[in-house]
């Protein structure tokens, strides 16, 4: 046993510093995304901005304690502008913070599909979740609904197309994975055509347009309210899913080996899955649709801290956070018209995958 843990020390150290060298190139990211955009802000500003508030705001709240007064935690002079401020804190921050949550979510839940269902192919539209979301938002588009009506539909048809999958998959007889497979290519069919109809009697003047831009995927019109209503089921998902990440590691063993541990196989699959299927709901919500990443960066992650959940779920979520908001910064950056965001994701990810297929070893 001690020659077996003296084994796996060096690799866990290693993991530990890819982590690390992600978690710091996430924070370089993030505060570099602060300062691209038609208007540019310097970065030693965004980070006094973004101290000045966040020690205004800590300090509020133990203002609120009796007999406690301590002001700003950091009283920083103002060397910049209102309009400066008003570009980091309002327009910028809730969408950076957004592509953030969202590329952590779909890397996530797609890490975890690939994990329970065994399937490199494996994404977070596996049991439907994205076309139903795709319904969801139509429809309320359709009915004149505003943003708010559509990110609720959006998640509530999300939910409940996964709700329907696994409804089908209890009942049918066979294996549970295979049926939850092929019953959310099914479901995912039908709710696609259904959306497909909507497209057709839509509004072509402002119905549509609107519809195909979701569909796209997008983070422009992202603002606080966003990040507060999707903010509480992404971590009600993604907390359960990084506690029991080393459970994840038993599921790839099989079934028969991971009960001969004690492990209820099936139970456990489920909880990954609602939790998975909770994070990919309300990513889609506020995004749109944005394809790839939950497909594509778990395998980046793979080849970075290898096939232990362990250290591969941070590494998803760290490398997917990383990945979308520098695909965002493209985004809003790279032309005089903003690109949708799912447009790019697509066209970064399919030619990695294609690499990834044709490669010596495949997938593995």
């Amino acid at each position: 046993m001690e020659q077996h843990s003296k084994t796996l020390s060096p690799s866990r150290q290693n993991a530990a510093g890819k982590l690390a060298v992600l978690g710091a190139l996430l924070l370089a990211v993030f505060l570099l995304s602060f300062c691209v955009g038609r208007y540019g802000v310097p970065l030693d500003q965004v980070v006094r901005v973004l101290l000045y508030r966040l020690g205004a705001a800590l300090g509020g709240l133990l203002d609120r304690l009796p007999g406690v007064d301590v002001g700003p935690l950091f009283p920083l002079e103002v060397t910049w502008t209102g309009q400066m401020e008003t570009v980091v804190m309002q327009i910028r921050l809730p969408r950076i913070i957004m592509a953030c949550l969202v590329g952590c979510c779909l890397a996530a839940a797609g890490s975890t599909y690939q994990g329970i269902f065994q399937n490199p192919m494996a994404s977070p539209d596996i049991l439907g979740a994205s076309s139903g979301a795709a319904f969801g938002a139509a429809l309320a588009i359709l009915l004149g609904g505003h943003s708010q009506a559509v990110t609720g539909s959006a998640f509530f048809f999300s939910i409940l197309t996964v709700a329907l999958v696994y409804l089908l998959a209890a009942r049918a007889p066979g294996k549970r994975v295979l049926n939850l497979v092929l019953a959310g290519i099914m479901v995912s069919s039908l709710f696609t055509s259904a959306t497909s109809y909507i497209k057709l009697v839509a509004d072509p003047t402002n119905q549509l347009p609107e519809i195909t831009y979701w569909l796209m995927g997008s983070l422009s019109a992202t603002k606080t309210a966003d990040v507060a209503y999707v903010l509480f089921p992404m971590a009600l998902g993604l907390v359960p899913l990084f506690l029991l990440r080393w459970r994840i590691n038993l599921l790839t063993l099989g079934d028969e080996e991971a009960k001969t541990m004690g492990i209820h196989t099936n139970r456990l699959r489920l909880i990954l899955a609602l939790c998975a299927t909770l994070v990919t709901a309300a990513s889609i919500s506020v995004s749109g649709m944005i394809g790839w990443v939950g497909l594509v960066v778990p395998h980046l992650g793979r080849r970075l801290v290898g096939n232990d959940y362990r250290a591969l779920m941070p590494a998803s979520m760290l490398f997917g956070a990383v990945f979308l908001l520098a695909v965002d910064n493209v985004s809003r950056n790279l032309l005089a018209t903003e690109i949708p965001i799912g447009i790019l994701t697509a066209f970064i990810g399919a030619p990695f995958f294609l690499y990834l297929m044709m490669r010596k070893g495949g997938f593995r």
